[in-house]
């Protein structure tokens, strides 16, 4: 009967060895949630949607406002890449310090215990819709050139490249990922907001003022100012090897050490 029991004892053992370890879930299932969850709340819907209505009603304000000789696809573009550039950062920012505003962080790293596959899924759902909200808004402001150009009885001017569009995006993206960075050091919503109103309108002012009233700091701006180097992509130029090296050199300062310093810090903190 020992043996018979020991005999038991052992297959127990061994059909418990032998199951295999669950599958991780895959990184396409967490970025389909982390896409899901930007659009399941009444918040979150209209702030997507705003994108669209933002793109409408540029548009429609320079069909009427323009004058006739101004109704070219650059005008739109700049008429539509300005609310662009507030919301999109926006939606980058709430990604993140969603999990702790709402205090669903808990569930989503217990759910997902590696902490940096739920946020590369929440960095690849908003550079995705940042990508999909730009070509949006040029569809849009295509769009308004024909019914503004037709209105006006003028010709179609058709003045922004193939390169010209992928730098706007590129632009708009780096602001996107600045908001993104701000949510993951920050983690708090408003904090968040607010210091990316103060690093995207308060720094370049004073660094404009700094570099006027400073020769040391005029050819160092360049290279020290994010927003600065960002400007030489909506420019309507191609951008020279020192402009590109500029702008790498200020987005590791930026942008690439702070998300760094933040995703450390997130993956270390205490979740409540």
């Amino acid at each position: 009967m020992t043996t018979t029991t020991l005999e038991g004892v052992l297959e127990q053992e061994q059909a418990r060895t032998a199951r295999t370890a669950p599958a991780p879930i895959p990184l396409s299932r967490i970025v389909s949630v982390e896409l899901r969850k930007s659009f399941d709340t009444r918040s979150g819907f209209w702030l997507l949607a705003s994108v669209g209505i933002a793109a409408v009603l540029a548009t429609a304000a320079t069909i009427l406002f323009a004058p006739d000789s101004e109704l070219t696809y650059d005008s739109f573009a700049a008429a539509i890449g300005f609310p662009m550039a507030v919301i999109l950062p926006m939606i980058a920012v709430l990604s993140v310090t969603s999990e702790w505003s709402q205090r669903s962080g808990l569930t989503t790293f217990t759910l997902v215990p590696h902490r940096g596959r739920t946020i590369l899924a929440k960095a690849i759902v908003a550079v995705s819709i940042g990508v999909v909200s730009m070509l949006l808004a040029f569809a849009v402001g295509a769009l308004g050139n024909v019914v503004g150009s037709a209105l006006a009885g003028v010709d179609q001017v058709w003045d922004v490249s193939f390169i010209d569009v992928t730098d706007i995006i590129l632009f708009n993206i780096l602001n996107m990922m600045i908001g993104f960075m701000l949510g993951v050091l920050i983690r708090n919503s408003a904090g968040a907001i607010v210091a990316y109103f103060v690093y995207s309108f308060v720094l370049p002012t004073l660094s404009m003022v700094l570099a006027t009233s400073q020769g040391w700091f005029k050819d160092l701006q360049p290279w020290v100012d994010f927003n600065w180097a960002q400007g030489a992509l909506t420019n309507g130029s191609s951008m020279t090897g020192e402009q590109w090296a500029q702008l790498g050199v200020t987005s590791i300062f930026w942008l690439v050490i702070p998300l760094a310093i933040g995703l450390r810090m997130v993956l270390r903190s205490e979740v409540k």
